[in-house]
């Protein structure tokens, strides 16, 4: 089976309302935010069942779409940055309940800074101001405080520390093996990875930002599997973000026989060319534009001319994003 590939947990709900749209151990939540144009969803996968469905791990999905984003004004970008920070320090204190009053985070931006659609996570890091040497000597774990602040008694919380550790081809060892090393050593409360991401729907490149609070697994969008980031290997709570750059062209393909086939399924003399079309099955369809394509241009994957500008803007929002949930934190304590 041809597999059109995403890591929008949004993108694959949405395969199954062909099938009925509901899928057991599966909760949607849909809003719009008040005074903007962002459009929040919420995919919530309750139990094994769900997961197994959606091809995912248990846990919250949020996603954030506004097609103004792909515009690269900076009123969309101040908007998106805002409802960003508020849903981040939301998920942040569902997961980190019991180490709120000392949290440490350790930003991870992902990718290859060489490959622009790539460059992302490490252009969210280069935007923020860490923290962590002001708080502590380095090399000691309970560390002596440097912050002349905090010795007259006012703390710097939450502690902000940052990684971009590269891809397999730069540094031949797993994204996931540099992290959970640095996590081992430096011992944060939180994770949070940052990441480019593979879209199926050619519209949301740019204009959406997906968070959740299950973790990352870097490259499976183009089918690179890689060692996952998690709870699991890494010791501590792993929150995602991450915007799509790339699509592949098998579904911009599929995307364009679709409209072909509502075309021709409305004239009178494409009719039966439309019908033969509409009746194979999603499968056979892939299955056909594979054969088309791949001996030809082999598994492609395609991003905008402008996807430099855009990275520019959207890595300036989500690092703005993360520092006001750090300061809507800071301000809870």
């Amino acid at each position: 089976m041809f597999e059109n590939r995403t890591d929008l947990a949004l993108e694959e709900r949405e395969s199954f309302e062909g099938d009925g749209g509901e899928i057991g151990g599966v909760a949607l939540r849909e809003w719009r935010c008040h005074g903007s144009s962002i459009r929040m969803t919420e995919v919530s996968i309750l139990n094994e069942k769900g997961a197994e469905s959606m091809g995912k791990p248990m846990g919250t999905y949020l996603t954030m779409e506004d097609p103004g984003l792909s515009e690269t004004e900076d009123a969309y970008c101040e908007a998106a940055a805002g409802e960003l920070g508020r849903q981040l320090a939301s998920l942040i204190r569902k997961n980190c309940v019991s180490t709120m009053a000392g949290l440490s985070i350790l930003v991870a931006g992902l990718g290859n800074r060489q490959v622009t659609p790539d460059s992302l996570g490490p252009r969210v890091v280069d935007g923020l101001s860490m923290n962590r040497h002001l708080r502590t000597e380095p090399g000691r774990r309970n560390g002596t405080y440097l912050y002349t602040a905090e010795k007259a008694g006012r703390t710097v919380h939450p502690v902000l520390s940052g990684i971009h550790p590269g891809v397999m081809a730069q540094t031949g060892m797993e994204t996931a093996e540099i992290v959970r090393g640095v996590v081992r050593e430096s011992r944060p409360d939180l994770v949070i990875a940052v990441d480019a991401l593979a879209a199926r729907n050619v519209h949301r490149l740019a204009s959406t930002i997906q968070l959740t609070d299950t973790g990352i697994h870097p490259g499976s969008g183009v089918g690179n599997h890689r060692r996952g980031m998690t709870r699991e290997n890494l010791g501590v709570p792993v929150i995602a973000i991450g915007v799509p750059t790339v699509v592949g062209a098998a579904a911009i393909v599929h995307g364009t026989v679709n409209a072909l086939v509502r075309t021709l399924t409305a004239s009178k003399e494409g009719s039966r060319y439309g019908e033969y079309i509409r009746e194979l099955d999603s499968d056979s369809q892939y299955e056909l534009i594979r054969e088309l394509l791949e001996p030809e241009f082999g598994a492609m994957f395609v991003t905008p001319q402008d996807m430099d500008e855009r990275i520019c803007k959207l890595s300036a929002a989500i690092a703005e994003g993360i520092r006001r949930a750090v300061e809507r934190l800071e301000e809870e304590r």
